[in-house]
């Protein structure tokens, strides 16, 4: 039994691979100034290049759960979401209101995605 990891840390690995399917672990903003609508684009962004480095992109998409801090940002998240999913590839996904480990963070995403 095989597991990859990538950009291991002391708490956790951002990314874990195992039978073809990729595991990402939850993105956060790093800019945490931003808004919804930045924190959700960059957190897209996080997503888009790690599924890149374990070789798959957001059409591979199996599952997806999001986090975000208060439902009066929804719509602002559904606004980035919308531009940037894969059109047809829609992913199964779950969004539920929670409270994030830093309060400065408006959205948190966890992916599940097949390998290419």
């Amino acid at each position: 039994m095989e597991i990859t990891r990538l950009h291991v840390g002391k708490r956790l690995s951002e990314v874990a691979i195992h039978n073809n399917t990729i595991y990402l672990a939850g993105q956060i903003a790093e800019d945490t100034t931003q808004g919804i609508v930045g924190q959700t684009r960059e957190v897209l962004g996080h997503v888009d290049r790690l599924l890149m480095e374990a070789g798959s992109d957001k059409t591979c998409i199996l599952s997806c759960q999001i986090y975000i801090a208060d439902m009066k940002d929804f719509e602002g998240m559904n606004e980035v979401w919308d531009d940037w999913v894969a059109s047809s590839h829609t992913p199964p996904r779950a969004t539920v209101e929670a409270k994030l480990a830093n309060p400065a963070c408006l959205v948190e995403i966890v992916i599940i995605a097949a390998e290419r």
